[in-house]
């Protein structure tokens, strides 16, 4: 098999372009091997001999494609598996193989269903292949694009023909998309409708009249798109916008669509199309003589089109049907098909998309050269923003701007200074425009300038550090620089992780695109524009911290990624080397190299530990030492997490990190020693007794009385209230339930009231689990008069609470559940399943037990792959071996879950013998092994 790399893709020079399909050079095997068309036809003539009525003869047309079309596909496939980068000649092969279908199923309509000796002038048909059938490029399960061409008025012989025809088509299983028209309907109908219009660009004559075809082409240009150039391109690119809106905005989305994403297959046909609209080409490479692309644009044009249809073609074979979507278990397949294998401490998969997302990149650049060439001789309008401003900014030398577009005025005067290719970046951002394309293009031919001299050169850090701190905007020339290849030369430590895709469901973009969008929302919350949703932050860089490093540690702490060892420590290791070099002193190196080292730590410990236990928060403080840290490592933590993705930051992991922040910098500031039991639990029953003001002293007394000292330390006020309330004259046969929207947090958060028993807790995450809820937070207590007083916060499958209209059937069967009335273990078993998509990914089990993390508890720690019924698994395996759980955290990383638990054993101790550690580690695995199996079963 292939080596899956870029480089072995054909140089463009030696391939034959898809327009030259009347010949079969250049297929993936021999075209006698495909169809041998002599062969085909005498048994048609044999079965058509034999057949006594038109049914019989498109029957036996039918049975003899049908094998033949079997037989051909069988045989491109096999082809194209051995050489799985071989996308053009496989293309061919489909269309071509479909083209012999298509004309043998003409011929036998015209010769053996409805021959017509003496054809009148009005007698004549044309036979069209349109769209991307038209181009002569086929995935496997590609429609065929049919027109069926007329002089005039269709006729009763022609109407005869085309029926006979789609039904054979029909009964082939072939997906045909089909028009009868004449001309003037063609002409007719394009002027007013762009995709038919669209597809007419593309149209080539099959069978049938050639002297039709030749009039509809003639006509097509002469009176339709000659004079409609910029009103097609400007459909085209509105379409294209439409289009990458429907499919998530922007390059880098997790699943990506081949054909219709941004970077897709559709945009480089798009440029095809406007290409071939404005200057009449039949193959690309004419645009290398028309001077829009230089002969490497052409081959990365080449070369991003040849890998994204073999990715097309392999999904279609994989999938057995027409679809273009790279979900999670397809991006798998196809890298196995495609020869990625595991290396490196990545997966193949991981390698395939690294490949895909670069290739995507290219399709990028390669618009912005077409568009901005279109723009340049006047086809295309300047954007709408450029029109109204009417003004030009003055550029410094040896700039000048160019179509609005920043651009080189004097290319020797500029590389006579290797320090211009980075001032070029800083000059964009000064006079707030875009590069044009020729300064691009000059960038990527003179990356050689950026050598080991000019990154130890103090102009060359200034100016790069600038370029973060000074024009409020960095996240622009960063992705341009990326884009262009500078980031990875100036900072060679960089170039592994360029669109390094991370193989899970939480992260949605590349490590590098995540990088940029973190120093982004750096940049908003600086620019004042994130007071409302970050206040804790904006108060934070509002009372100043060393920007510096903060933007340098955002830059470098995914840089270790991609490899066997832990990122976090080989991040801070290549930043040891990386920080001097871009200019910082000693102190400001050793701060970065710690944030690098530790930037996991704040979300790690607000998300899954007991930020309300005091020794949370105390080791918590003694890592981070001081409060000009802390408010480092805060900044750097929500930019991280807000980078990752959509919808990624939320309420909840914002009341998360500020109450960590808060209770540190107090710590930090008054001292450890006030973060005691005894000082949480006083300031807790104050707060309750002057939110129960209007009780009696009896029943106050009765409520401040019934709990111990966890309960007061681990539940906020409004819980503490709302449990007063149930528990106030509650019977001991009452199960009282209280469901109510926490805005704070953005989840509902469910209170219990009943009597204590055994396994309580499980039975809650069961009834929780049947109605489809998350739990992301639990607390369970127990009163000293037999109560159970368990709260939990939990979200729908969207991340959100849940609408009252849902709350009722909530209650119900958490009620009949508690009750005994359904039994969670049987009723899950239907609903606890992971979808087909999501099963490719691997999640290693870890469980871990820590009794030094808490003063009373054991914290068992269990890190695997999320699914419906993981928790209630989980805490029936603990209630069963007789494990009191006090409280419960969960923490949701995609398809990774880590559920921590605060337990005791049946005395109330720690567990640390390590012999009853072992066996509980034992059945959790267990638990969690047999729940999986069940889980992906059917």
């Amino acid at each position: 098999m292939n080596k899956p790399q870029e480089a072995l893709v054909a140089p463009a020079s030696d391939r034959s372009s898809p327009q030259d399909d009347g010949t079969p050079d250049g297929l993936i095997c021999p075209a006698s091997a495909i169809f041998d068309a002599q062969a085909v036809t005498a048994r048609i003539n044999v079965a058509i001999a034999e057949a006594s009525s038109e049914k019989a003869i498109r029957a036996a047309t039918v049975a003899a494609l049908a094998q033949a079309r079997s037989a051909g596909m069988a045989r491109i496939a096999a082809a194209f598996q051995a050489q799985p980068f071989a996308a053009r000649p496989t293309t061919r092969a489909y269309s071509w193989l479909t083209d012999q279908i298509v004309k043998t199923v003409l011929d036998v309509a015209i010769k053996h269903l409805h021959p017509l000796p003496n054809p009148t002038e009005g007698e004549r048909l044309s036979l069209i292949a349109v769209g991307g059938y038209g181009r002569g490029e086929m995935a496997p399960q590609s429609d065929v694009d049919l027109l069926f061409l007329t002089p005039y008025k269709i006729t009763p012989w022609a109407e005869s023909v085309i029926e006979s025809m789609l039904y054979m088509l029909w009964d082939l299983k072939l997906k045909v998309g089909h028009a009868s028209r004449t001309v003037k309907d063609c002409l007719r109908l394009a002027k007013d409708d762009y995709t038919i219009r669209t597809s007419l660009v593309e149209y080539r004559h099959l069978a049938g009249d050639a002297a039709l075809a030749d009039d509809l082409g003639g006509r097509l240009w002469s009176d339709l798109f000659k004079s409609t150039a910029s009103d097609f391109i400007e459909a085209k690119l509105a379409e294209r916008e439409t289009r990458h809106r429907k499919q998530g905005g922007q390059r880098y989305v997790v699943e990506p669509n081949v054909k219709e994403g941004k970077g897709g297959l559709r945009d480089l046909q798009s440029l095809f199309w406007i290409s071939k609209y404005v200057h009449g080409v039949k193959d690309t490479a004419e645009l290398v003589n028309l001077g829009v692309f230089t002969p490497e644009e052409f081959e990365t044009f080449v070369t991003a089109e040849d890998f994204l249809w073999a990715v097309r073609c392999h999904i279609h074979l994989i999938a057995g049907r027409a679809t273009d979507q790279l979900t999670f278990d397809m991006q798998v397949e196809v890298a196995a098909a495609m020869g990625y294998t595991d290396r490196g401490g990545r997966r193949g998969v991981e390698h395939f998309m690294q490949a895909f997302f670069r290739q995507a990149t290219h399709v990028g650049e390669l618009t912005r050269i077409v568009l901005t060439a279109l723009e340049a001789n006047h086809t295309k309008q300047d954007p709408m923003l450029v029109r109204l401003l009417k003004r030009r900014k003055k550029a410094k030398p040896p700039y000048a701007i160019k179509q609005n577009r920043l651009t080189v005025a004097n290319e020797k005067a500029f590389l006579a200074d290797k320090l211009n290719i980075l001032r070029l970046f800083e000059e964009a951002l000064r006079t707030g425009t875009l590069l044009h394309p020729d300064a691009m293009r000059l960038i990527s031919a003179n990356l050689d300038q950026i050598d080991a001299e000019m990154r130890e050169d103090k102009e060359a850090q200034r100016i790069f550090l600038d370029l973060l701190l000074k024009h409020g905007n960095p996240d622009r020339a960063l992705r341009r620089m990326n884009e262009l290849g500078v980031l990875s030369a100036f900072i060679p430590e960089f170039a592994p992780i360029v669109a390094m895709m991370q193989f899970n469901m939480y992260h949605h973009y590349t490590v590098d695109e995540h990088t940029i969008q973190c120093i982004s929302n750096l940049a908003q919350i600086e620019r004042k524009e994130l007071i409302e949703e970050l206040p804790v932050v904006s108060g934070i860089l509002e009372r100043g911290v060393n920007r510096k490093v903060l933007y340098v540690a955002l830059l470098l702490h995914d840089i270790g990624k991609g490899r066997d060892e832990d990122h976090s420590i080989l991040g801070a290791q290549i930043a040891r080397k990386v920080a001097p070099r871009l200019g910082l002193n000693k102190k400001d190196c050793d701060t970065v190299e710690w944030l690098i080292r530790y930037h996991l730590l704040m979300s790690d410990v607000a998300q899954k530990r007991d930020i309300a236990e005091p020794r949370t928060v105390r080791g918590f403080a003694k890592a981070v030492k001081s409060t000009e840290r802390l408010d480092l490592l805060t900044a750097l933590t929500v930019c991280d997490i807000r980078g990752v993705g959509p919808g990624t930051w939320n309420n909840w992991k914002a009341v998360l990190i500020r109450d960590l922040y808060k209770a540190t910098k107090s710590a930090l500031e008054t001292g450890l020693e006030d973060l005691n039991r005894e000082t949480r639990e006083a300031e807790a029953k104050r707060a309750l007794r002057a939110a129960l003001s209007d009780w009696d002293n009896k029943a106050l007394k009765t409520e401040l009385g019934r709990h111990y000292g966890p309960y007061w330390q681990g539940l906020p006020l409004a819980a503490q209230t709302v449990f007063a309330k149930l528990l106030r004259d509650i019977a001991d046969d009452e199960i009282k339930i209280d469901l109510m929207l926490d805005e704070d947090r953005d989840a509902t958060r469910a209170c219990f009231a009943v009597v204590d028993h055994a396994g309580l807790f499980s039975r809650m995450t069961g009834a929780l689990a049947l109605v489809g809820a998350n739990v992301v937070d639990a607390r369970t207590y127990t009163s000293n008069d037999g109560y159970a007083t368990a709260v939990f916060w939990i979200q729908d499958n969207d991340g959100n609470p849940y609408e009252a209209a849902r709350l009722p059937r909530l209650r119900k069967m958490i009620a009949r559940t508690l009750r005994g009335e359904v039994v969670a273990k049987e009723a899950l078993k239907d609903k606890d399943k992971i979808k087909k998509r999501e099963r490719a990914f691997k999640v290693p089990t870890n469980i871990s037990f820590d009794n030094e993390g808490s003063e009373i508890y054991t914290i068992i720690e269990v890190d695997t792959r999320d699914r419906p019924g993981l928790l209630y698994d989980l805490t029936r395996t603990l209630a069963d071996s007789h494990v009191y759980i006090a409280s419960a955290v969960i923490a949701t990383y995609g398809e990774q879950v880590v559920d921590t638990f605060y337990v005791k054993d049946i005395v109330g101790l720690k567990y640390f013998s390590e012999s009853k550690r072992a066996g509980l580690e034992r059945k959790l695995r267990e638990a969690i092994t047999q729940g999986a199996e069940r889980a992906v079963a059917g």
